[in-house]
């Protein structure tokens, strides 16, 4: 394996660090809240049996997208990240993802303290498909706990015994790997009681990593139909920001520091590098049915059913659209997802204007003064809940339109 090393471009300037992302767009039952690219086998019907659009031969076909971007992108550095997605990505066999792995490494080489992530639904793993999943190389595993409560799994269509949650992180870390637990808040109908005790028991299990991400109710999905009847609740925003709030004080007092406004950590080391890559607008390749891309401010994204995603590549041309960012567009997108981060923006990356703003911020509370005054914009608490409004008046250098609430 390769060093850890930035090649440069060109031009001379530092190449950031490459990471590869792959979309397994199959899972067992679509959750009620769900509007990623997924599909179970009733929905892709007869097409699942085509080549690359079936779970038995999906990473034959992922790894002709491989080929694809070693064509387009040979000298890439050694790749530092690798994420495996979904979809629940562990309804492949071990075997297949671990020859996704090798792939990657015989394309590029991997960086000597490569992050290797896979997410799992907790009834899709056992000892033995963890264990050759660590043996193959894969570092870190991402469990779907999403809530300890049976009651709340049920809003959400979860199937997943509560129980298999501990199973399952006992068995990764018996093999070796590194564990995150995935949680979501305001689950329509969830009380404040029924989140408290999912938190304790996540932070019971001691994992490496927490995510707790609040319910957004999308548009065309199951759950949106019900709340339209009035058979669930909307959750609303202040009742969000109590459990966002609850959150982060259980987890501080256990130990785990946030480093982004929706994930913790025990330590810097047991952050996802993976997801940080695309926080700070580093390079990545996305492979599978609607994966997105960005390399050096070109951003593009494949074709989204795996049938036709599938077809693309048989023609060396999976993609769907793509679009370069002007540097206007870079530059607020470098505000946008560099605020999320606990290290916060450099103040120096703002225009007059932004600076300007961070003055009524931090009187607002939104921000950090004593990080300002050294020259960075760092969230408080609740500027985490309000990060929408600050990120307009970073770069509108105005109030944001929409009043600021005492969320």
């Amino acid at each position: 394996m390769g060093p850890t090393v930035a090649t440069g471009w060109e031009d001379g300037r530092v190449r950031p660090p490459f990471g590869i992302y792959l979309h397994v767009p199959f899972c067992t039952v679509r959750s009620g809240y769900c509007d990623f690219n997924t599909y179970t086998a009733t929905e892709l019907g007869p097409v699942g049996g085509a080549k690359g659009a079936s779970v038995a031969t999906f990473v034959d076909a992922a790894i002709l997208e491989l080929d694809l971007a070693a064509a387009t992108l040979p000298d890439a550095p050694p790749v530092s990240t690798l994420f495996v997605g979904g979809g629940t990505p562990t309804l492949l066999p071990p075997q297949d993802l671990v020859r996704f792995l090798d792939a990657v490494r015989e394309r590029w080489g991997l960086a000597d303290d490569v992050e290797v992530t896979t997410e799992a639904n907790p009834d899709s793993v056992t000892e033995e498909s963890l264990r050759v999943l660590a043996e193959g190389g894969f570092t870190r595993v991402s469990i779907g706990m999403q809530s300890a409560v049976p009651e709340v799994l049920a809003t959400l269509d979860r199937t997943h015994d509560p129980a298999n949650v501990s199973r399952a992180l006992s068995a990764a870390r018996a093999a070796g790997l590194a564990v995150s637990l995935d949680l979501i808040y305001g689950t329509p109908g969830e009380s404040t009681d029924q989140w408290r005790t999912s938190l304790e028991t996540a932070i019971a299990l001691a994992p490496d990593h927490l995510s707790a991400y609040a319910l957004t109710v999308e548009e065309g999905t199951k759950m949106a139909v019900r709340v339209r009847r009035g058979e669930l609740p909307m959750p609303t925003g202040d009742d969000e920001a109590d459990k966002y709030e609850l959150a982060d004080e259980l987890l501080a007092d256990a130990g785990y520091d946030w480093y982004e406004i929706s994930n913790w950590a025990r330590t810097d080391a047991d952050r996802c590098r993976h997801n940080e890559a695309y926080w700070r607008s580093h390079d990545w390749w996305g492979v599978g049915p609607g994966a997105h891309s960005h390399v050096d401010g070109a951003r593009w994204w494949n074709l989204k059913h795996p049938a036709d995603w599938a077809g693309g590549l048989a023609e060396d041309h999976p993609e769907a659209e793509r679009e370069d960012l002007t540097p206007e567009q870079r530059a607020d997108e470098a505000i946008l997802l560099g605020v999320r981060l606990r290290e916060g923006l450099p103040t120096d990356l703002l225009t007059a204007q932004g600076r300007r703003a961070v003055a009524g911020l931090v009187a607002d509370g939104l921000v950090d003064g004593r990080a300002a005054i050294a020259g960075r914009v760092v969230l408080t608490r609740r500027g985490r809940l309000l990060a929408d409004t600050v990120v307009h008046q970073l770069i509108a250098g105005e109030p944001d339109p929409v009043a600021v609430s005492g969320a």
